[in-house]
């Protein structure tokens, strides 16, 4: 067996593990890449070595130490709370409400999984308290917070940048965070419309949270204030002054921690260190496949699946599809946006942009199903068991059919963005 089938065959298989185990496939990854580098295709231990994504790695570590220390002393829920608090009980306005502070605190860097966390504990008490459908808050949640989720600074943003440079369409940061943003806030306008409607029927038999029930405004504690300000001062000289993400992450964190403003022990314990592993160890994996040709012939299988007409839709099917029960950002944009460019030349025609971003959103529209991390957030924060029970196969149902919704959205639509 040559070293191109071997190295895709351990692909393959780190992407079956992703689905079907708990195991982290990074660590898999970077094992197979050394067995199969060494042993079978006669590299050095450094070339593989090399496939460590080093910039990609300190650009993640440095943002998730940010957001983890201003976690860690409170500052993410006390203006979560804030921002609830100001629809003085409007049950109509919450989960509009919930969709963007879910957005905006993902879209600052945290990223979807640590917007989650934060907003839907205390929205499914809020929501429920105001007559609201569990399923409903967890969708705006959940969307709102995948719907911030390929910022320039956010952590999978910088996934996905970082892999579509690697391909060649590259530079097109605020593109791919507004078309996923769209196509979000589009399947979330259609759900809010249904239940909405479905609200005002029942608008006698369900009364609506009090100002009363809502979260009360503690004061901002000094640290607080101090961290607000330097989180806003890094996100304004990122996108404003073009600072380097990771480099300047590490910079506000450590200013953070010289100032006693967090624990950073806490904060290192709230860091998605497997993710970040993760996303790295499939990394090395990927790019010993594109030393021995093994991207070659993973894009050769994918380009038999479409036409230049389809391409979009058929690679946001085939990757909403893996995303549904593996990890977007550490499994599938890293596996499938190296492959575009060489995608569309296979295929025969279409735009490398448009099937990148397809890869971004087919990905994502997904993550709501309790297979994922978002979706598992939302279940665990409902405490009645019966209901839980019920959420989860409202979620399952849900995530397959984003599958084709984002298909459909993308076939449609992701080569308008890209000309655009």
């Amino acid at each position: 067996m040559n070293t191109a089938v071997l190295s895709l065959i351990a692909l393959l298989v780190a992407i079956v593990l992703s689905i079907t185990t708990e195991i982290n496939v990074g660590l898999v990854a970077i094992a197979l890449a050394w067995l199969i580098g060494v042993y079978a295709a006669g590299l050095g231990a450094e070339d593989v070595i090399a496939g460590f994504p080093s910039s990609l790695f300190l650009t993640l570590a440095g943002v998730t130490l940010l957001f983890s220390l201003a976690e860690a002393n409170g500052t993410l829920a006390a203006l979560a709370h804030r921002a609830v608090r100001r629809t003085g009980g409007n049950r109509y306005l919450l989960p509009l409400v919930f969709f963007l502070i879910a957005a905006v605190i993902a879209s600052a860097g945290p990223g979807a999984i640590a917007a989650t966390a934060l907003v839907v504990p205390m929205a499914m008490v809020i929501g429920q308290r105001a007559g609201l459908s569990p399923f409903l808050i967890a969708l705006m949640v959940a969307m709102g917070a995948n719907s911030g989720n390929l910022s320039p600074v956010s952590a999978v943003g910088v996934v996905a940048n970082t892999k579509m440079a690697e391909a060649g369409v590259g530079g097109h940061e605020m593109k791919v965070w507004l078309w996923s943003l769209f196509a979000h806030v589009l399947v979330a306008a259609v759900a809010y419309m249904f239940f909405a409607t479905r609200m005002r029927a029942a608008d006698g038999m369900t009364a609506p949270a009090a100002a009363s029930d809502l979260p009360t405004d503690a004061p901002l504690t000094t640290p607080q204030r101090l961290t607000s300000a330097v989180l806003l001062g890094w996100i304004v000289a990122v996108v404003g002054f073009k600072l380097n993400i990771g480099l300047g992450a590490f910079a506000a964190a450590s200013l953070i921690i010289v100032l006693r403003l967090a624990d950073e022990r806490a904060a290192f314990k709230l860091m998605p260190i497997g993710v970040i592993l993760m996303v790295c160890g499939v990394s090395v994996l990927i790019a010993l496949l594109e030393k021995t040709g093994g991207m070659d012939l993973f894009t050769s299988m994918l380009a038999r699946l479409a036409s230049p007409k389809t391409v979009n839709g058929v690679i946001a099917f085939v990757t909403g599809l893996i995303s549904t029960y593996s990890s977007t950002s550490g499994v599938v944009l890293p596996a499938f946006l190296p492959t575009v460019s060489d995608l569309v030349t296979k295929v025969g025609g279409g735009d490398p942009l448009a099937v990148a971003l397809s890869i971004n959103v087919g990905s994502s529209l997904v993550d709501v199903s309790p297979l994922s991390t978002l979706g598992a957030l939302c279940v665990a924060a409902v405490t009645d068991n019966a209901i839980a029970r019920y959420l989860f196969k409202q979620l399952m149902i849900w995530g397959f059919s984003m599958a084709v919704v984002g298909a459909l959205i993308c076939q449609l639509l992701a080569g308008v963005v890209a000309r655009a």
